[in-house]
């Protein structure tokens, strides 16, 4: 987080730093510390081809195992996963960071739902709601700290596959008011939407992602009163 002066008073502005690079070799290298938060969701079947579906399941649990690992005890690592239907069957990735977490010995926080449509509708392809998981080694919550355990709407989403702005917003509060941790840390950023979102609250932000053009995006993107801006001319 960098200091400057403004009109005799001390302005802090929130660091973001992007990484174009593989973000499982990144974590297995990161020294992190109480004060980062892993906040991520793991890749796509859709953007892992031509890997089967049993390697990307298996690959899906050793990265939020990883991930539990990698973060420091009284830390945490929060996902948000949609899950995905496949040759008429429906993969539960909560079901798979479940796995990845025990697998690291770390507990579960909170398990909530963001609802993608309004209940009673029909959706193809994905179910109408996402997965919200928060793990943590050491760290409790007290009974008075429980939030709301549905969401009911994304909010302003910066592509198809982004975390909701609405889940988003509420990960960095719960950061600010129950953890220690001051940086958030998405392996998988994409166009970086939970980076843009921390700094909005003060948080500096580390991002890595594969793809050289989205880690340029996820360099500049900007959330504020629940508009998304790439600093592009042409849509995201």
């Amino acid at each position: 987080m960098s200091i400057g002066v403004w009109c005799g008073r001390l302005v802090t502005t929130p660091k973001r730093d992007v990484h174009h690079g593989d973000g499982i070799a990144w974590l297995r290298e990161a020294r992190l510390g109480p004060e980062h938060a892993i906040v991520t969701s793991v890749p796509d079947l859709s953007e892992m081809q031509p890997m089967g579906l049993q390697a990307w399941r298996d690959l899906a649990v050793e990265i939020t195992r990883l991930a539990c690992l990698r973060a420091a005890p009284q830390a945490v690592v929060i996902l948000y996963q949609t899950d995905i239907k496949v040759d008429g069957r429906t993969i539960d990735k909560s079901y798979l960071a479940m796995r990845g977490a025990e697998e690291a010995g770390v507990h579960c926080l909170w398990h909530k739902v963001v609802c993608r449509t309004q209940p009673g509708n029909t959706t193809f392809g994905r179910p109408a709601f996402g997965h919200w998981m928060a793990f943590s080694r050491e760290l409790r919550l007290a009974p008075d700290a429980s939030t709301p355990d549905v969401l009911p709407e994304l909010g302003v989403m910066t592509w198809a596959r982004a975390m909701p702005m609405s889940a988003a917003r509420a990960t960095c509060e719960f950061l600010l008011a129950h953890t220690e941790c001051r940086v958030v840390v998405d392996p998988f950023c994409g166009l970086g939407t939970i980076l843009a979102v921390a700094n909005e609250y003060g948080l500096d932000a580390i991002g890595v992602e594969l793809s050289a053009k989205r880690a340029r995006k996820a360099g500049r993107l900007t959330t504020r009163d629940g508009v998304a801006d790439s600093g592009d001319s042409k849509p995201t």
